[in-house]
């Protein structure tokens, strides 16, 4: 090589490295905890309980940001795109159903609660006052329409295929083999559905919507979910990249505190479960 060409090579590198410089800054910034978390959750009871957990992150070293998602966007969507780090919403049901149907990398990394869906009405006061022909309003997704169906099952109105399980399967309305008083099932999406009750003679409600509208289990509920042998537990979930990343069990150790376990039971009163 001559002596102009090496000049040139050493010029081009030095080049090229000075180009690069502004971008190390940045990588290390985000591996160092200085940007905050963006962790996605929904208005009322998540988005309560996520400033009790943002704060104990906080004692611990590490920043996280709450974004609440509202109406009918995509907390799953924003974390698999990458505008999220992390989210707190969902079941794990719902979760897998969420990545059998859309393909998401997603995967749950710690448990957080169980928040049981209820069945409210403004026209009865148990689920065996309905009358025949009754209108139900109905969660159109199929793990929260598994849930309420199984507990109308528990309480007689409806029977089920033999053999379903709500641990390995999810029901839908076709999956009911008896339905002696003749309900009729209005299927809506679950944020709808609080404004829905006075249309309906009952309506099974997700305890986040329920909460937004006033409206707890364990108080105004005609019928709640058992607790026991629950599937339904509500989980922290990372892109599947993230998995191992340092932050990740930090933050979970955040939630599965017991500033945050105390808060739970004081806050909720039993309608809302610590599942940790």
């Amino acid at each position: 090589m001559t002596r102009r060409s090496l000049l040139t090579a050493l010029a081009s590198l030095v080049i090229a490295l000075t180009a690069l410089a502004p971008l190390a800054p940045r990588a290390a910034h985000a591996q160092s905890g200085d940007r905050p978390l963006k962790v996605g959750v929904r208005g009322g009871v998540d988005e309560e309980i996520w400033e009790v957990v943002t704060r104990v992150a906080a004692k611990q070293g590490l920043k996280v940001q709450t974004i609440v998602i509202t109406g009918t966007a995509s907390p799953n969507e924003a974390l698999n795109n990458g505008d999220l780090d992390a989210n707190a919403f969902q079941h794990i049901p719902f979760l897998r159903d969420q990545i059998r149907q859309r393909g998401y990398k997603i995967v749950d990394v710690g448990n957080t609660l169980i928040s049981p869906i209820a069945f409210y009405s403004r026209k009865v006061k148990s689920l065996e006052a309905l009358p025949t022909g009754a209108r139900i309003g109905i969660p159109n997704d199929p793990s929260n329409q598994t849930r309420a169906l199984v507990i109308l099952r528990d309480h007689g109105l409806i029977q089920l295929k033999p053999g379903f399980d709500p641990y390995t399967g999810t029901a839908s309305l076709t999956d009911i083999t008896a339905n002696p008083r003749k309900l009729e099932f209005v299927e809506s999406a679950s944020v709808v559905l609080p404004r829905a009750l006075p249309d309906v003679d009952a309506a099974a409600i997700v305890n986040t919507f329920a909460y937004q509208a006033g409206l707890i289990a364990t108080r105004d509920g005609i019928a709640v979910e058992k607790k026991e042998r629950n599937p339904y537990v509500n989980v922290i979930a990372v892109r599947e990249k993230d998995r191992h990343a340092p932050w990740v069990p930090r933050l979970v150790k955040a939630y599965q505190s017991d500033e945050v376990r105390q808060f739970i039971q004081t806050r909720y009163q039993g309608s809302v479960i610590p599942a940790f």
